[in-house]
């Protein structure tokens, strides 16, 4: 029996791979976003998160849209999870539903875009 390991990229390592595409050095794309190559160097290895403004230069600068390096933050909003929860417990339902049945995270947005289209 073999198993398969799953490897998601970070968000980190998703720019990091950008930027070798590119061929720019760590200093080169500090310098152009206007921060220290060390915390671009924090944020490339999973240590910071960069503000909506450093992740909106850093896409600019490596001729990605902003919401394609969104998909790759892993960290889940946890805190706004739980105050949800606590709200309303169906919420804990819903999230343990969407695991269950494996409901990609594609689906989920889709779903979330056509609510967000009825609602306008």
């Amino acid at each position: 029996m073999t198993t398969c390991k799953l490897t998601v990229m970070t968000l980190g390592q998703r720019i990091r791979e950008l930027r070798d595409q590119r061929d720019l050095s760590l200093r080169e794309l500090a310098s152009r976003i206007g921060c220290s190559a060390p915390f671009l160097s924090d944020i490339e290895l999973g240590r910071r998160y960069p503000s909506e403004k450093v992740l909106k230069d850093i896409a600019d600068q490596l001729g990605e849209k902003i919401e394609e390096l969104k998909a790759f933050d892993t960290r889940p909003p946890v805190e706004a999870m739980k105050q949800r929860i606590a709200a309303d417990p169906r919420y804990a339902y819903a999230f343990r539903t969407v695991i269950e049945k494996n409901i990609s995270p594609d689906d989920l947005l889709d779903l979330a875009n056509r609510q967000d289209k009825k609602k306008k």
